[in-house]
């Protein structure tokens, strides 16, 4: 079922991007299974570098393992998701696919332009682009004021400054306790 719901975004941006599906075609006729349980996508890739939903008993070339906290990291386009997915398989074909994991984007303005016009698409997208700049600095705010808030008006954590000088002062009763241990051993030989 998730096969098929697959096919069609993955072949839009494929067919809009013709370097993707030259990387895809060395891998024709090969299928990719793609496992965070209890769902599984199998996709085949065809000879012109598309893919196409494979059959349920079809044997993948390779298997890709992803938990559901992968899945978001992937869904939040995290760098550094691709050191965690299980692989087995035929790993130049998983090179291939994290390669266009990497670099294959979708270019929402030029599909909107073909609906809305050049002018209206720019300009919608410029919109959502600020838009989405001022919820990340406003996100960055408001982690800013409640870790102010809970280290100086209502100190839940502690401020930087002040551990340092905790930090400071456990090295220097450390240091006295050692000196005095000394001096007593001192005192005792005698």
């Amino acid at each position: 079922m998730f096969d098929a719901l697959a096919v069609a975004p993955l072949n839009h941006l494929l067919r809009a991007n013709p370097w993707a599906r030259a990387a895809l075609q060395p891998h024709a006729g090969k299928v990719a299974l793609f496992r965070c349980l209890p769902l599984e996508t199998r996709l085949a890739v065809s000879d012109s570098g598309k893919v196409t939903a494979a059959a349920a008993g079809a044997l993948p070339a390779v298997t890709l393992t992803l938990s559901p906290g992968l899945m978001l990291r992937v869904a939040a386009r995290d760098e550094t998701v691709w050191r965690d997915v299980v692989i087995d398989g035929d790993t130049a074909f998983a090179s291939a696919i994290n390669h266009l994991w990497q670099h294959l984007r979708w270019d929402v303005e030029e599909d909107l332009s073909k609906v809305v016009g050049d002018v209206a698409a720019h300009r919608m997208m410029e919109s959502a682009r600020t838009q989405q700049q001022w919820a990340r600095s406003s996100g960055e705010n408001l982690a800013h004021s409640f870790a102010e808030y809970w280290t100086e008006e209502r100190p839940l954590i502690a401020a930087k400054n002040d551990l340092v000088h905790f930090n400071a002062e456990v090295d220097r009763l450390r240091d006295d306790t050692a000196r005095l241990e000394k001096r007593i051993e001192q005192l005792t030989r005698r």
